[in-house]
């Protein structure tokens, strides 16, 4: 081995004898290049974190990803303990409500005539596809009737209550919010408004506000950041895994940054850094605003989601098998 500080490993070569996950980590390991070896490296940095029994863990993802059958995937890995806070966007809780209401899901192209799919009543999700029907009015429904129930018990609500009490009112193993509201696991969604779950609730009031002695609910706009706050403030040590972009990333490492930053972080994205955005940020530079520890142990996986997730979340579930969760709030 050199002792050159650009040496850091001998690349060796496989065979087709890859018949588990963990042969296939152990295959990114000695391939080397190019995100296969990155794939490997986050498996390291999850295994770590998972080791250390004193980390508060936060689960990012964008709501796209619930569209696809990961759904079930980060469900279960909720259930299993594995995560402690999720924050996530407005598409999460509309994917996930409508698959739980009946909506069905279905596989469709990128490249489509997308002027005729909308005169068939079908939105696109990418190469995701779901009729209209089974999307924004069953998303209505079940806010509008949970709310009915939710009004008579009080009238302000932080979105994280009202998320635990509407996932009491799913019955389907594969709903996020039911996973989270079960595994007492606070779901915080910052950009709720954007989306049709935040719409429903607007609805909602605009109804009640022309009937006779109508219920309104209120909406505490900063009870959920409180909680963060507290999280981050009360937690002897921080991981994440970061999957995607946006406002889901951005908040994660924006409280993180009050308690030192990130000891762990994996991100898995597939935007890239050159246009300055946030969801092409490596952690690195997070590091430069004190929202990733310069000692953390990090990972950058350029790559889909629905290509990475399927391998690194088994992989840690076999690892590890179930996971005693912090509990944090309520």
């Amino acid at each position: 081995m050199s002792n050159s500080p650009f040496l850091v490993g001998e690349i060796l070569d496989i065979d087709t004898g890859i018949n588990t996950i963990d042969d296939l980590i152990e295959a990114y390991k000695r391939i080397g290049g190019f995100q296969g070896r990155h794939i490997a490296d986050a498996a390291s940095v999850l295994l770590d974190m998972y080791g250390n029994e004193n980390v508060t863990v936060f689960l990012s993802f964008t709501g796209n990803l619930v569209s696809t059958g990961l759904r079930g995937l980060l469900a279960k890995f909720i259930e299993r303990g594995f995560v402690d806070v999720i924050i996530t966007t407005a598409g999460t809780l509309d994917h996930d409500i409508a698959k739980s209401m009946g909506g069905k899901y279905y596989l469709s192209y990128f490249d489509v005539d997308d002027v005729e799919m909308s005169r068939e009543g079908i939105h696109r999700i990418g190469n995701v596809a779901v009729r209209k029907e089974h999307y924004g009015p069953l998303i209505e429904k079940f806010v509008h009737s949970s709310l009915e129930e939710l009004a008579k018990i009080k009238e302000e609500w932080g979105v994280r209550e009202l998320l635990w009490e509407m996932g009491k009112r799913i019955d389907d193993e594969y709903s996020i919010i039911r996973a989270a509201s079960k595994a007492g696991v606070p779901i915080y969604v910052p950009g709720f408004v954007d989306g049709a779950f935040g719409t429903a609730i607007l609805t909602y009031n605009e109804i009640q506000r022309t009937r006779a002695g109508g219920k309104q609910v209120r909406i505490d706009l900063l009870k959920d950041e409180h909680e963060l706050m507290d999280i981050a403030y009360s937690s002897k040590s921080l991981g994440a895994l970061i999957i995607g972009g946006g406002i889901s990333k951005h908040h994660v490492i924006w409280w993180s940054q009050f308690a030192g930053g990130l000891d762990y972080v994996v991100y898995v994205t597939m935007a890239i850094e050159w246009d300055g955005s946030l969801s092409g940020a490596r952690p690195k530079e997070a590091i430069t605003w004190g929202k990733v520890k310069p000692t953390a142990r990090q990972a950058f996986v350029l790559e889909d989601a629905t290509v990475v997730l399927p391998i690194l979340i088994p992989y840690v579930v076999r690892k590890y098998g179930f996971r005693k969760g912090v509990k944090l709030v309520g």
